[in-house]
């Protein structure tokens, strides 16, 4: 089997990847992530495809337990969304634990919502590992944008709160959502002070420091260009040299279609933007949010925001299908930011970029053996922050031969196709996805 990936020189957006993109996330990170271009032909344990969040996950577990591991990225290590995404930490799956019982028995639902704790107490240990402690804020605030949907954010709460002792999620009434979120959009919800916020980059920057004190070798500018099969695993090809590894792993998330059709059919890329303000005045910054909480919304189209250390509004909001950015960044992400902050009106922003990341038809993760020794875990759906570092480090650990609980629990998961086979899946996601984003405005 040999296929085909994106050009040495620009992204699958078009985008140049010699480069981190002109994000507030680059523009504050102080030193770089050393990882120099794979120039020869060489061989390893296990190969890497992706320098995020999974990659670099799996690559410090496979270190750590004595394997070769070389890391390619096809931009800086952390140049697609591990490296440009909202910074939020959310505790738990995209799918709430009521659906998982539901569809998977109460035993598994269990099971999952252990891995998401263990998955949260490990960002903790890597967020200690950085001297910036990743500019971690604690508390993340659901913000429910149409009224009829407090209720059942409140009973979730005291779900939540009775069955699995989750005492840190506490609900919000109408004045107390408008107390914490200075907005007139928001009708109530809820706040879990396990989740919270932080610097997405800077812990790229930890993992990557911890990846290569463990013995991992990692190469930025380095993109994977084939995967072929080989008498003893596989050969990845790059534009200056060859791996030859007996265990490949693809962890491009939504940058790496293309790389593995098995996985393209049940993982598919969109498009999300942020920008960022100029540093406004610190009593204003406090009271867009307070407490330093970062926000996500109920939309389909969710919006997401946070204050940063410098006090800036970090505003995440619409989205698009396929590899097309839109020319004017800032200028699409503002009406969303206004709609929200009707003060900000105007405001100038100083930071606007867009990332891709990779969904699933259930918004869950994907873990697959594709064939023999090669592998694929993708799929997080917006949740990568908290899950990412983890679920890579565990699958790590079961291609390295020690197996590993909470890579088991993956299995459990639901990976389906996308509907409409090759040629209708994509415009059958987009309509799908514009119709959902339509009943965001009714």
């Amino acid at each position: 089997m040999t296929t085909r990936h994106f050009p040495d020189r620009a992204g699958p957006s078009g985008e140049d990847t010699r480069r981190h993109p002109a994000s507030y996330y680059a523009a504050t990170l102080d030193t770089d992530i050393a990882a120099p271009r794979l120039e020869q032909d060489t061989t390893a344990d296990v190969c890497v495809i992706g320098g995020g969040f999974t990659g670099l996950g799996a690559a410090l577990a496979l270190a750590r337990a004595g394997k070769s591991v070389r890391l390619v990225e096809a931009g800086p290590i952390g140049w697609g969304a591990s490296g440009r995404n909202g910074g939020q930490v959310h505790l738990g799956w995209n799918k709430d634990q009521q659906w998982l019982a539901e569809r998977l028995g109460e035993p598994a639902a269990r099971r999952l919502w252990d891995v998401a704790l263990a998955a949260r107490a490990f960002l903790d240990t890597l967020i200690d590992s950085d001297p910036d402690r990743c500019d971690f804020r604690a508390g993340h605030i659901h913000a429910d944008h149409k009224a009829r949907y407090v209720a059942l954010t409140h009973e979730h709460v005291r779900f939540m709160r009775e069955a699995y002792g989750h005492e840190a999620l506490t609900p919000l009434s109408r004045d107390a959502m408008r107390a914490m979120v200075d907005s007139p959009a928001y009708h109530g919800g809820s706040l879990d002070m396990a989740g919270g916020h932080l610097h997405p980059l800077k812990l790229v920057r930890a993992m990557a420091r911890l990846a290569v004190a463990a013995g991992a070798r990692l190469h930025g500018h380095s993109p994977a260009r084939s995967i072929t099969p080989t008498p003893d695993g596989w050969a990845v090809a790059t534009p200056l040299g060859t791996i030859r590894a007996g265990q490949v792993l693809v962890a491009g998330g939504g940058y790496a279609k293309g790389l593995l059709g098995e996985i393209d059919a049940r993982v598919l890329p969109i498009n999300n933007y942020i920008a960022t303000t100029e540093p406004l005045d610190p009593v204003l910054a406090a009271r867009l949010i307070a407490g330093g909480h970062s926000v996500s919304d109920s939309r389909f189209v969710v919006h997401y925001f946070r204050v940063t250390p410098d006090h800036r509004l970090l505003f995440g909001g619409g989205e698009t299908y396929g590899y097309r950015f839109p020319r004017d960044i800032a200028g699409f992400v503002r009406p969303h930011l206004e709609r929200i902050y009707p003060q900000l009106a105007g405001v100038p922003l100083a930071h606007a970029w867009g990332g891709t990341l990779a969904i699933t038809p259930y918004r869950l993760p994907c873990a697959r053996e594709v064939r023999p020794g090669l592998w694929s875990l993708s799929g997080y759906s917006g949740l990568g922050v908290v899950l990412a570092p983890f679920l890579g480090a565990a699958l790590g650990e079961a291609m390295s031969g020690r197996g590993n609980a909470a890579f088991d629990c993956l299995r459990l998961l639901p990976a389906p196709r996308f509907p409409g086979g090759r040629w209708l899946r994509w415009p059958t996601l987009v309509a799908a996805m514009s119709f959902f984003a339509l009943r965001d405005r009714i």
